[in-house]
């Protein structure tokens, strides 16, 4: 579920995020740096672009951008304790890194690497300017409620389908340790450095999709990732031009693409789309916990099922995606009558 909970509060900055912000105030799309005007190619990994962005409203990152870390050690994400997020991904134009903080109401972003203009120019729409908050209408006193604690809650869009697929299929009946575990293990060994000053955060973009075919089995295996996520990757990493598309489709067409490869059904490609689409009603159907979460909050139903949760969601028809954000959000969740579900560990078999 994209942005489950309130993220936790980073750790204190380390001593290179605690330096001075980037000097110069409205800036261009592509503006200032001493990268500007070079084509992408061109690029080193040392110069950067930057720019900043007013919002229209109420914007918190820390809100819009955690549906993107996967794990507290993701080597793609970063959230330090002075407010400022690091990000490495593989955009159209090659590798970069986007580096976002918050000035008073304005919003100040640096990037660096091939993708550094890419990741600029699509700095509002990742931020949710894209997102139209007032389309939703609370029928629910705890979603209005948390609505008026969380204005700054919008829904991101990346742009980009690989880079939220492959993680969400990692994710696939598995505990989110294991998930994380796998996701980050595949980056450190077949992702590349990230550009940029970004040694000491250990930031590392995930591989092409042709490195994610020349994965070998064994690898997949000591990373903890049986044959059937590997083989649904695999199968995604070899039209990964054609499901990119998706980014630009509408949610049912969207949807319908990435369901076309064998091993992706409802929870995975809703998972991908909050994301890579921004889409608002990706509501996610066939999860562990979020029927249940979801029939507590509305019903006082902890045991709800998939059915049940989407009849409580129907008020909420094109905004369903929001609604349940807003309830993970809310605290009112149900109280844990268990053990948690012991993690697997088939690298050791």
């Amino acid at each position: 579920m994209a942005g489950r909970f309130a993220p936790r509060t980073a750790r204190p900055p380390l001593p290179h995020q605690a330096e001075p912000a980037a000097r110069g105030t409205g800036l261009p799309p592509a503006g200032r740096g001493t990268g500007a005007g070079l084509p992408p190619a061109a690029r080193c990994d040392d110069t950067s672009l930057t720019r900043e962005w007013t919002p229209p409203g109420p914007l918190d990152l820390r809100l819009v951008l955690s549906p993107l870390r996967r794990g507290p050690a993701d080597p793609t994400f970063r959230m330090a304790a002075d407010g400022t997020f690091w990000r490495a991904t593989r955009t159209p134009e090659g590798p970069g890194t986007l580096r976002v903080v918050a000035r008073g109401d304005r919003i100040g972003a640096q990037s660096w690497g091939p993708g550094a203009e890419w990741l600029l120019a699509g700095l509002p729409a990742l931020l949710g300017a894209d997102d139209d908050p007032d389309a939703f209408t609370p029928h629910h006193r705890l979603l209005a409620a948390t609505r008026h604690r969380r204005p700054g809650l919008r829904l991101l869009r990346t742009g980009l389908v690989m880079e939220s697929l492959i993680p969400s299929i990692l994710e696939q009946k598995v505990t989110t340790d294991e998930a994380y575990r796998a996701w980050r293990l595949l980056i450190r060994r077949y992702g590349t450095p990230a550009p940029g000053p970004t040694a000491t955060l250990g930031l590392h973009v995930m591989p092409e999709a042709r490195t994610w075919a020349m994965i070998p089995s064994w690898e997949w295996h000591k990373a903890g990732v049986d044959t059937k996520r590997s083989s649904t990757i695999l199968r995604a990493v070899r039209v990964a031009g054609r499901l990119e598309e998706a980014s630009s489709m509408p949610f049912p067409e969207a949807k319908a693409r990435l369901e076309l490869i064998p091993g992706i059904g409802p929870w995975t490609s809703a998972e991908t789309l909050q994301r890579s689409n921004g889409a608002p009603d990706a509501v996610t159907v066939g999860d562990y916990h979020l029927p249940g979460i979801v029939g507590h909050a509305l019903a006082d139903n902890r045991h709800a099922t998939d059915e049940e949760m989407l009849a409580l969601l129907t008020p909420y028809e094109g905004q369903r995606h929001r609604a349940t954000r807003l309830i993970l959000l809310s605290g009112r969740i149900p109280e844990r009558r268990g053990p948690r579900m012991t993690p697997g560990n088939i690298a050791a078999l």
